[in-house]
């Protein structure tokens, strides 16, 4: 599993109702479904780590190895 916790760059506070995909590098591994964060701006992924992207709205936030869980400033 994985998790994606987005927070507002400006303010630290937890970006919440935020639409978040994950593509993963590898032709057979492609691009997730969207998930929506929670409360606790988190979105939850049920993929095995791997290195790729994060999108938000549809743009690359965060590229890099995809474990855990994975803190993005938007």
């Amino acid at each position: 599993m994985v998790t994606v916790k987005l927070l507002y760059q400006d303010d630290g506070k937890p970006a919440k109702n935020e639409k978040v995909a994950l593509g993963f590098d590898g032709f057979s591994r492609g691009v997730t479904g969207d998930e929506w964060t929670d409360d606790r701006g988190e979105a939850h992924f049920d993929n095995d780590p791997g290195n790729g992207v994060v999108y938000h709205k549809g743009s690359t936030v965060y590229k890099g190895r995809i474990e855990g869980r994975v803190v993005v400033y938007i």
